[in-house]
């Protein structure tokens, strides 16, 4: 689709005096001008509108019924050019459609009335040229004069029945025909028909904007729909069975697809990995990228056992394809069938640890920032700690602890709300399970079911010496 655009004029033509209306009252109120009360020249009238209104509602190819209604536009009023133009924020005018006899103009042929136009606009009232020569085509503007214009018509797009919303929302421009050769006379019936099915032209854009945001909710939408398909393929479908251990992970999402995810890896040495992460933002964006890093996370730990070299090469992964200000915060912890832990944790969220023998609850902190602000950074891993009988780790993300309360915005979840529940519950020494549906339960009642963010809850227990 070929635009011609015409700058605006910077300063009004020194040779002629500016655009004004015609001023004629009978054209203030076109909506009840267009029939004449003679029943043929009405009939011809109403069959162009009721031809208008049909192509508008039926028409799928806005290109195709654009032109149909220059044209036809161009034709009843005996014109000889009709153009669509479309007025840019910074009053650059757009050559949308113009035509010729059921053609196209050519490009060098596109000189119009600018002025008319401008003013049609700006002013939202039609324009006419009454009798040729006279000084009423001084008053359309100088460049009515200096193209040799014997007849100019001009109304504005502004579909009725919007509120003033509506209407800011609309494209702003006008219909225009114009004649070189022949001397035409407008009528203010004329004018009323025109001002007509410039309406028509109107509501057709309208039509063809909403169409394409339309489309473009449902591309969306299916894209959002895409990346949720591939990160529930990308979760455990059930926690690993460990000798000695418990896992339960669990995971809600703002929205259709998630910034949070978890993970259950086995180490190439027999380690069992454990993974919990978040991207910040929402939507399609953050989700592509938890989809990688995890993908990545996965390949990373089935070759190497060291978790600080995992998380320095997942970083430098990230830090290429990360925008500015988009980050990945990640807890990786990796336990042996002994019982001892190491981790690494890369600006997320302390996990929490209850210790079952003294009924303490011990925080994991940060060993490094957040992957994906930086290239070049060497992680470093905690120094090993031991998992007791009935010890229980909680890894979770921010969008749990951030939970508003649902009367009241101002408080948070948080950490402690978290720490009440192990300290009411860790003496019990209830499952892995147990502990996150407890949890989850405690932070749902919290914001009354409202979730603001992603949620991600990972609960590691070993098992006590003798159950019961």
């Amino acid at each position: 689709m070929a635009l011609w655009r015409k700058k605006p004029d910077t300063a009004p033509d020194p040779s002629g005096p500016p655009v004004s209306a015609t001023g004629d009252s009978e054209e203030a109120s076109i909506s009840s001008g267009i029939l004449s009360g003679n029943p043929l020249v009405d009939g011809k009238s109403l069959d162009v509108l009721l031809d208008a209104i049909r192509h508008v509602s039926e028409s799928r190819d806005v290109e195709t019924l654009l032109h149909y209604v220059v044209d036809k536009a161009t034709e009843t009023m005996d014109a000889e050019r009709g153009f669509l133009v479309l007025m840019e924020g910074d009053g650059t005018q757009v050559v949308r459609v113009a035509r010729a006899k059921g053609r196209d103009v050519p490009t060098d042929d596109r000189a119009y009335s600018t002025s008319v136009v401008k003013k049609v606009v700006t002013t939202e009232t039609p324009l006419r040229t009454t009798e040729a020569g006279d000084d009423r085509a001084l008053e359309l503007g100088h460049s009515v004069i200096q193209l040799k214009l014997r007849g100019v018509m001009c109304a504005p797009l502004a579909p009725q029945g919007l509120s003033h919303r509506e209407e800011s929302s609309l494209l702003r421009g006008a219909l225009y025909v114009d004649s070189k050769v022949t001397t035409r006379e407008f009528t203010a019936r004329d004018l009323a028909l025109f001002s007509a099915l410039a309406q028509h032209v109107a509501v057709a854009l309208e039509n063809a904007r909403l169409n394409a945001q339309s489309l473009e909710k449902v591309r969306l939408e299916r894209s959002l729909e895409i990346a949720t398909e591939i990160q529930e393929g990308l979760m455990p479908s059930a926690p690993p069975q460990v000798e000695g251990f418990e896992l339960h992970g669990w995971f809600r999402p703002a929205e259709h697809a998630t910034g949070d995810f978890y993970d259950f890896v086995r180490l190439g040495d027999g380690r069992q990995a454990v993974v919990v992460g978040d991207v910040t933002g929402h939507g399609i964006g953050p989700a592509l990228i938890t989809a990688t890093a995890q993908a990545s996370l996965r390949s990373y730990l089935k070759v190497l056992t060291e978790p600080a070299k995992v998380v320095t090469m997942l970083n430098a992964d990230l830090a290429e394809r990360m925008d500015d200000g988009m980050f990945l915060t990640l807890f990786l912890g990796v336990f042996s069938e002994d019982g001892e832990l190491e981790y690494v944790n890369a600006g997320h969220t302390p996990p929490l640890l209850w210790r079952h023998a003294d009924q303490t609850i011990e925080e994991l902190p940060a060993t490094g920032p957040a992957l994906g602000l930086m290239d070049g950074m060497d992680y470093e891993v905690s120094a090993p700690m031991m998992l007791h009988p009935s010890d229980t780790l909680l890894a979770f993300t921010d969008g749990l602890v951030e939970a508003r309360h649902h009367d009241r915005p101002d408080r948070f979840f948080g950490e402690s709300g978290v720490r009440a529940i192990l300290a009411e519950l860790g003496w019990g020494n209830p499952s892995a399970e147990d502990l996150t549906e407890q949890v989850v339960a405690g932070v749902l009642d919290f914001s009354g079911g409202e979730r603001e963010d992603d949620m991600t809850l990972v609960a590691l227990r070993r098992a006590p010496d003798q159950e019961g």
